[in-house]
C-alpha cells in the first residue's frame, strides 16, 4: 500500500461551472434569509457531490459597484461580483450566508450580462455544456432601457449569445407575497423577457414559499445519456428506430475513499489518494511472487477447490445479442404498480427521424386508446450478460411539439417475486369489520391529509420539494448535529396550522376507534400454564389455552423447519411466518396435524389432552389467519373419528368442554360451515 503525494487537480468536463445571480434590493430583503439558507445548501452539497464544481457569486441591486464591465464599457450599475468563479470551499459558504442588503432597484438584465461576461472570460470556448447561470430574482423592478433597439432586441441577443458559448440559466422567480404594491405593467414586461430569455437556452419557475425555493434550485445539472439506441423489434419485418433514457435515478451519497495523510502539510495539489497493490505468492515458496499469467481462479466444491479458467468462463457465458424484441401485449390492469422494479426509463423515437416518430405516437396512441401495454425483451449493450423483461407503457403528449413515448419499467422473474401472504381485509370476521360511522370518519382524515385537493394548489409538488437527507458539519466534524431547519420542518413534520383547522376530524377519528393492547406483542421470560375451568361461556377454554403462548419474540428471531416437543406451539407460528418460500405454510399445516396424531396415539389416561388442546388452538387460528378454514374443518372430522376407532371419547368430551368447534362462516368466509352446524357437530359417536 502506497500513498499518492502529488496530483494537480484541473476542472475537466465532468465539472459543473456556476455563477449565482441574487438580487438583493430592498424589494427581496424579506425573502433573502430563505435566499442565503438555500445558496449555502447548494454550496454544501456542493462540497460532497461535487467538489471539483467552480461557483462565483453576483448580487444586483447593491448599493456599489463592484464589476470588470463597468470599468471597460461603463453602465452595469449596482452589480457587485462577491466572489470569482472558483473551485467550490468553506469560503463560498461564508459570502453566501452574509449577502449584502441593497438599496439600489436591480436589473436582472445587467446582472446576468456581467456573469455571462464572467464565464467567457474564464472558460472562452471550453468547458460547453457544463455552464450554468442560476438567476434568483422576483422581477418586480424596471429594467433600463438600452441604448440602442429595445429590450426585446437586447433579450434575444443575450439568449442567442448564451447559446451560442454553450451556457443554460435557470431562473428562480420568487414571488411569495400574494398583494405587492408594485407595477403590474412591470411585472407583465419583466415576466415577458424571462420567458423570451428562457425560450432555448434557460428554465424558469415560480416559487411561493420558502420551501419551494429550496427544491427549485438545483445542486447540479445532470446531462442525460441513452442507455440504449437502436431497434425496437416489433416483428422480424417491422423495427422502429429508438433511443432509452432514464428518467428517474436513485440519488446515492458519495462513496467514502481512503485518506492518506502523507503528503506534506505545504503540497496545495496532494490529492490525498491511496492506491492498493495486490501480490499474490505461492503457498509452496512464500518468497516466490505468481505473475498474474500464472494464476487462475478456483471455486470451492465441497472441501475441493475446483480451477476455472477465464477461457472456460468465456465458453459458457451467456452472451445475448443486442436489441429490443416485442413479447406481446396485455392488459393495463395485468401488470400492478408494486411489479416494477429498478429505475424508469423513457423510450423515443430516434430525434428527426420523422417515420420512426410517426410509428411510436401511432403505437402509443392505439395502445393508450385499447388500455394495453407491452412485454418486452431489452439487451441494453453488446456482451451483457443478462436479458432484462420489462413493460411499455404508453405517454401521450399533451404538447403538438413533443412526440409522444413510452415509459419502461422492469418487471421481476420468478426468482425475484417475494411471497407475502398477508388476508384481504374484507375477508375478516363481521365484528372485526368498520362500521358506517369508522369508515366516514377514515375518509375525513385521508380527505384532509390530501396533498393536491381539487379546490387549493398542491401542497409540497414533487418538483419543488427537495430530499432532506443530508446534513454537513464541514467546519467542525466534532460538533452536534444543529437542529432540523424550520423549512425542511414543513417537509418532514406535519403542518401544525392544518391540524389545527382539522381538530375536529381528529377527534371524531380517535372517538370512532377503542384501542386495545395486543397481548402477543408482550414478551415474557415465562409460560403461563392455566388450566381450563371447564365453564360453559363460548371462548373460554380457547382463551385459556392460547394463555399457553407467547411466540411474537421467538417467531421473529427463529427460523423452524420441524415442530419440536417442547415449544410446539411457538414453533409451528414461527414456520408460518417465514418469508422465504410460500410452502412454509403449508408444511406447518401437515407438521402440526401429524404432531396431533401423535400426541393422540402417545396418549396414556389422558395426559397429553392439554397438549392436543393447545396444539388444535394454535391450528384453528392458523387456518382463519391463512384464509384456510377447510384445512381446520376436515382435519378436526377425521380426529374426531380417529378418536372414536380407538375409543378415546373421552378426547372428544375434554375438546367439546373447551369449545373447540369448526370454524363456521362467519369467523372466515371461505368456510362452507354454517353457524348453527359449527356448534352442533357431534364430537363423539360420528360415523
Amino acid at each position: 500500500m502506497r500513498g499518492v503525494s502529488h496530483c494537480k487537480v484541473t476542472v475537466g468536463v465532468k465539472e459543473e461551472s456556476l455563477v449565482l445571480l441574487i438580487e438583493v434590493g430592498p424589494s427581496m430583503h424579506g425573502v433573502l434569509p430563505e435566499v442565503e439558507k438555500v445558496c449555502c445548501l447548494l454550496a454544501e452539497k456542493k462540497l460532497i457531490y461535487g467538489k471539483y464544481d467552480e461557483v462565483g457569486v453576483v448580487a444586483f441591486g447593491t448599493a456599489d459597484t463592484k464589476n470588470d464591465l463597468t470599468v471597460e464599457v461603463g453602465g452595469y450599475e449596482n452589480v457587485t461580483v462577491l466572489r470569482d468563479i472558483k473551485v467550490v470551499d468553506g469560503a463560498l459558504v461564508d459570502v453566501l450566508h452574509q449577502l449584502p442588503r441593497g438599496s439600489a432597484c436591480g436589473d436582472f438584465l445587467d446582472a446576468v450580462v456581467v456573469g455571462m461576461d464572467m464565464m467567457i472570460k474564464k472558460y472562452k470556448e471550453t468547458n460547453k455544456g457544463k455552464k450554468r447561470l442560476c438567476l434568483i430574482t422576483n422581477a418586480v423592478t424596471p429594467t433600463r432601457l438600452p441604448y440602442e433597439g429595445t429590450k426585446e432586441d437586447q433579450v434575444k441577443t443575450v439568449a442567442a449569445q448564451m447559446m451560442a458559448h454553450g451556457m443554460k440559466m435557470d431562473c428562480v422567480v420568487v414571488r411569495a407575497q400574494k398583494d405587492w404594491d408594485v407595477d403590474k405593467k412591470i411585472v407583465e414586461e419583466n415576466d415577458f423577457l424571462l420567458g423570451l430569455l428562457s425560450h432555448k437556452s434557460s428554465s424558469k419557475v415560480y416559487v411561493g414559499n420558502a420551501t419551494s425555493l429550496l427544491g427549485a434550485l438545483r445542486t447540479r445539472n445532470i446531462t442525460p445519456v441513452t442507455t440504449y439506441r437502436g431497434e425496437f423489434e416489433l416483428s422480424s419485418i417491422m423495427k422502429i428506430k429508438v433511443w432509452v433514457y432514464k428518467k428517474t435515478c436513485e440519488e446515492k451519497f458519495p462513496t467514502l475513499k481512503k485518506y492518506s495523510d502523507k503528503a506534506p502539510p505545504t503540497d496545495k495539489f496532494a490529492s490525498h489518494e491511496i492506491k492498493v497493490d495486490y501480490e499474490y505468492r505461492s503457498i509452496g515458496d512464500p518468497n516466490r511472487v505468481v505473475p498474474p499469467e500464472q494464476r487462475i481462479k478456483g471455486y470451492r466444491y465441497g472441501p475441493q477447490v475446483v480451477p476455472i479458467s477465464s477461457a472456460e468462463w468465456e465458453a459458457v457465458k451467456f452472451k445475448p445479442e443486442k436489441g429490443l424484441k416485442l413479447l406481446g401485449f396485455t392488459d393495463a390492469s395485468n401488470i400492478m404498480r408494486h411489479y416494477y422494479m429498478k429505475d424508469v426509463n423513457l423510450f423515443i423515437a430516434e430525434p428527426g427521424n420523422t417515420k420512426a416518430i410517426l410509428a411510436i405516437s401511432a403505437l402509443a396512441r392505439a395502445m393508450k386508446e385499447m388500455n394495453k401495454v407491452a412485454i418486452v425483451r431489452c439487451v441494453w449493450r453488446q456482451g451483457q450478460t443478462n436479458v432484462v423483461i420489462g413493460v411499455l407503457t404508453p405517454n401521450v403528449s399533451a404538447n403538438d411539439n413533443v412526440p409522444d413515448s413510452f415509459y419502461f419499467n422492469v418487471l421481476p422473474f420468478a426468482e425475484d417475486v417475494r411471497e407475502f401472504q398477508f388476508p384481504s381485509f374484507s375477508n375478516l370476521p363481521s365484528s372485526m369489520q368498520p362500521n358506517e360511522q369508522q369508515q366516514e370518519a377514515a375518509d375525513k382524515l385521508v380527505q384532509m391529509l390530501d396533498l393536491a385537493p381539487a379546490d387549493r394548489e398542491e401542497v409540497l409538488p414533487p418538483d419543488l420539494t427537495p430530499n432532506p437527507a443530508l446534513e454537513l458539519r464541514s467546519k467542525d466534524p466534532s460538533a452536534n448535529i444543529p437542529q432540523i431547519d424550520e423549512t425542511l420542518k414543513r417537509i418532514t413534520e406535519p403542518n401544525p396550522e392544518l391540524l389545527h383547522q382539522n381538530t375536529a376530524v381528529i377527534e371524531e377519528f380517535c372517538r370512532s376507534f377503542e384501542l386495545k393492547e395486543n397481548p402477543k406483542l408482550k414478551k415474557s421470560s415465562r409460560r403461563i400454564r392455566e388450566k381450563p375451568t371447564g365453564s360453559s361461556e363460548e371462548g373460554e377454554g380457547v382463551a385459556a389455552a392460547g394463555q399457553a403462548m407467547d411466540a411474537a419474540e421467538y417467531t421473529s428471531q427463529v427460523k423452524v423447519e420441524q415442530l419440536g416437543d417442547s415449544n410446539t406451539v411457538q414453533e409451528f407460528e414461527a414456520m408460518m411466518s417465514r418469508r422465504d418460500s410460500p410452502d412454509w405454510v403449508r408444511k406447518a399445516f401437515q407438521s402440526m396435524k401429524d404432531k396431533i396424531y401423535s400426541l393422540v396415539e402417545d396418549s396414556v389416561e389422558g395426559d397429553t389432552y392439554q397438549k392436543i388442546l393447545e396444539c388444535l388452538v394454535a391450528l384453528r387460528r392458523g387456518c382463519i389467519c391463512k384464509q384456510e378454514p377447510e384445512q381446520f374443518n376436515d382435519f378436526l372430522r377425521h380426529l374426531n373419528k380417529f378418536c372414536h376407532e380407538r375409543h378415546l371419547d373421552s378426547l372428544s368430551d375434554f375438546l367439546a368442554s373447551n369449545n373447540v368447534m369448526l370454524i363456521s362462516k362467519s369467523e372466515e368466509p371461505e368456510s362452507n360451515v354454517p353457524d348453527t352446524e359449527a356448534r352442533v357437530l357431534p364430537l363423539k359417536n360420528e360415523p
